[in-house]
């Protein structure tokens, strides 16, 4: 029963955390659609030759480039140094996107790394013990609920800090790209750069709850499968 409890205590929390970040997808999803700036982005080169400029700004040219159509998001790899453009040529949001990319291509070696490493073993973890509740070899469920518990914490804050400073910092390297290329006017780029301005705070809540919710729904999961075998056994 005192997992159910759990269930249902995490649940709430994520319900009132929802509500107090306003989260709506559907409003997410039309905040950032303007065809007059998808239009007037439109004359910027490619994204491949964009992400060169901003690597070179950056001084990390030796990140590898590669735009595939067929993804949905952008994606920096850490281990591999690698930079994936999704297909986002018709946004224009694209010129932030890939900035903020970038900006991940020069976080702390470390933090990347480490970021990468715990990621994989926390995503292992949870397959693992929730098979082994599953299969009742673990007997102390309360002690592998904890252990979950706190290596969520750890991969929250280290998730939340790479993406916030990333999305906070590609704004004004959008700006300096476009300012630099000068292929639009400066009341055009104040018109792109407001709309980001618009765009952003709602882009950072969303990441940030959908990172809290992923954590939440493993402890949901798992306290889910620690009460029915509880319960049936």
């Amino acid at each position: 029963m005192e997992f159910l409890v759990v269930v249902i205590l995490v649940v709430l929390v994520v319900v009132i955390i929802k509500g107090v970040f306003e989260i709506n997808y559907k409003n997410m999803k039309e905040i950032g659609k303007n065809d007059k700036l998808d239009k007037l982005t439109q004359k910027y080169p490619d994204n491949i030759e964009i992400c060169k400029w901003y690597l070179k700004k950056l001084k990390n040219e030796d990140v590898e480039i590669e735009e595939n159509t067929g993804r949905e998001s952008c994606l920096y790899i850490a281990v591999t140094n690698k930079i994936l453009i999704a297909n986002i040529k018709n946004t224009y949001t694209r010129i932030q996107t890939i900035a903020h990319e970038c900006l991940h291509s020069v976080q702390g070696k470390k933090i990347l790394n480490f970021n990468f490493i715990y990621s994989n073993l926390y995503l292992l973890y949870f397959a693992i013990v929730s098979v082994l509740i599953i299969f009742n070899v673990l007997k102390n469920k309360w002690l592998f609920l904890t252990i979950l518990i706190v290596l969520s914490m750890i991969y929250l804050l280290i998730r939340t800090y790479l993406e916030n400073d990333a999305m906070i910092k590609a704004r004004y390297l959008a700006k300096e790209y476009m300012e630099d290329v000068k292929i639009s006017s400066k009341e055009e780029i104040d018109e792109i750069i407001s709309e980001y301005d618009k765009i952003n705070p709602v882009g950072i809540k969303g990441t940030n709850f959908q990172l809290f919710f992923n954590t939440c729904m493993k402890i949901i999961i798992f306290s889910l499968i620690c009460f029915i075998r509880t319960v049936a056994f």
